[in-house]
């Protein structure tokens, strides 16, 4: 009975393979669209600007909303409830600055003009900050559904793969801004 169990403990969660099959995917995605990017540098017509303050602003709300979901999973895994719901609920709120920051910044895009339809290069941009918002407001969906659950008293489960899930989820797309942000100013 004790191999059966060693075995069972070995294989990775099926809501964590299917995550890190998810990670991929969005990873190649993007990495075909910086690749992409780079490429269309080239051209003539190729348009330097410079990144909203908002993204940086964004930047730091993103980093910190990182530190929180961490503390948060420690929290839970030890069971200390109370601190666990103040830490997922700061992580949800920076979650939300986040989203709130990067319509500031593409909004203070705009009114330099430099549009969806301006240039190749703003429209790089904007696609490719886009579908990171968009996979942060699927992070921010998510983490208010966590929250929700953190409060509701009727169910007590203190099973932590949702937690580890979303914890790892929530890294990804931190470190994926990162990169982003990083590889939008190295290209300039």
């Amino acid at each position: 009975m004790s191999t059966v169990v060693m075995e069972q403990r070995k294989k990775i969660h099926p809501h964590k393979f299917t995550l890190w099959v998810a990670i991929a995917s969005i990873s190649m995605m993007f990495a075909g669209l910086t690749s992409a990017y780079i490429v269309k540098e080239s051209q003539a017509n190729f348009l330097n600007f410079n990144l909203p303050l908002a993204f940086w602003y964004s930047t730091a709300a993103m980093i910190a909303s990182s530190v929180t979901i961490w503390m948060a999973q420690k929290k839970f895994k030890n069971r200390e409830m109370a601190s666990y719901r103040k830490l997922i609920t700061v992580t949800f709120i920076l979650g939300l600055l986040f989203v709130a920051l990067q319509v500031v910044g593409f909004r203070e895009l705009y009114k330099n003009g430099l549009t969806l339809t301006t240039n190749v290069s703003v429209s790089f941009l904007y696609v490719i900050v886009f579908l990171h918002a968009a996979h942060v407001v699927g992070g921010v969906v998510a983490l208010m559904v966590m929250f929700i659950k953190a409060f509701r008293t009727k169910t007590k489960s203190y099973n932590a793969v949702p937690v580890e899930v979303m914890g790892t989820y929530w890294h990804f797309v931190d470190f994926l801004w990162i990169y982003l942000l990083v590889f939008l100013l190295a290209v300039r």
